[in-house]
């Protein structure tokens, strides 16, 4: 399929690193020199000292969205743009990311590629989590990990698991991460967990300092879901590490890959595997 002319691309940079201002003058030179019109956000640009648009209408009115920054920012801007389905590029400010993989340098070229449709659009999995509460639901989405942990660091925790309704595990220790592919090199892979390639439909489910020695990380199909609880405490629920909220005992939380994916924008000659060497040092 014939990739989408882009003619507007909305900018998202990095919080709280306002000396990104003539980086993201760069990125502007850069896309207006092939006639693409560039907007940012009104945070990033009250951040920098210009006018922006807000953010659900620079969704709309974007053809992609450009992250200046690094994995967290693109990851953020994941998760907030989800509903409007909208492909996204990661331009890093500093070192090599798992998600953005192209730097200012290197952004000319690449615009070249893109207003001729010779990039690449990598569908990924992205997990859906609902819960209850205060009688709401509440939907929630992560595009590395969610994690289920004991609030209080004194104190193991219990949690139950159910797959597709029925009882499968009760684990008992520090907590869990349920990881798509895509965080399976974040905190799943520091707890252990395996490393999955990000374009499968797969998602990990790894004991963080278990019990028992018995309990080991499982990889279960994309098509299943699993329900989640702990019996007697509360527990925290930390999403992709930037959102947190409080899950009374008993209550359950609902988790599975969402029904659409997240578009990410790469060079035609991108290669996971290359990244990932680089990223973790391996043959070396």
């Amino acid at each position: 399929m014939k990739n989408k002319r882009v003619k507007k691309v909305g900018i998202i940079l990095r919080p709280s690193t306002p000396e990104l201002k003539d980086d993201f003058f760069m990125l502007e030179k850069i896309f207006n020199k092939y006639n693409i019109e560039v907007v940012i956000d009104s945070i990033s640009g009250g951040m920098i000292g210009i006018m922006g648009m807000e953010f659900e209408l620079m969704c709309q009115n974007s053809d992609i969205l450009v992250t200046l920054g690094g994995d967290g920012t693109l990851i953020s801007t994941v998760r907030r743009s989800f509903k409007y389905n909208i492909p996204i590029l990661g331009v890093y400010a500093g070192n090599l990311g798992f998600l953005a993989d192209i730097n200012l340098d290197e952004l000319d070229g690449f615009v070249n590629s893109l207003i001729s449709g010779n990039y690449r659009v990598d569908e990924r999995s992205i997990l859906e989590a609902k819960l209850v509460k205060n009688q709401k639901e509440v939907t929630m989405y992560a595009f590395n990990d969610i994690v289920l942990t004991r609030p209080s660091v004194s104190n193991m925790i219990h949690i139950e698991t159910l797959v597709d309704s029925k009882a499968f595990n009760t684990y008992y220790g520090d907590g869990v991460i349920v990881s798509t592919p895509t965080g399976s090199t974040a905190y799943n892979l520091s707890a252990g967990g395996p490393v999955l390639f990000p374009l499968t439909d797969v998602f990990a489910l790894t004991p963080i300092c278990p019990h028992s020695l018995t309990q080991r990380p499982v990889v279960l199909p994309g098509e299943f879901a699993i329900e989640m609880k702990s019996p007697k405490d509360k527990a925290l629920v930390i999403i992709d590490g930037q959102d947190m909220l409080e899950l009374e005992a008993q209550e359950s939380i609902n988790i599975k890959l969402a029904s659409q994916k997240v578009k990410l924008i790469h060079r035609e000659a991108f290669n996971y595997f290359d990244v990932l060497k680089e990223k973790l040092r391996w043959g070396e």
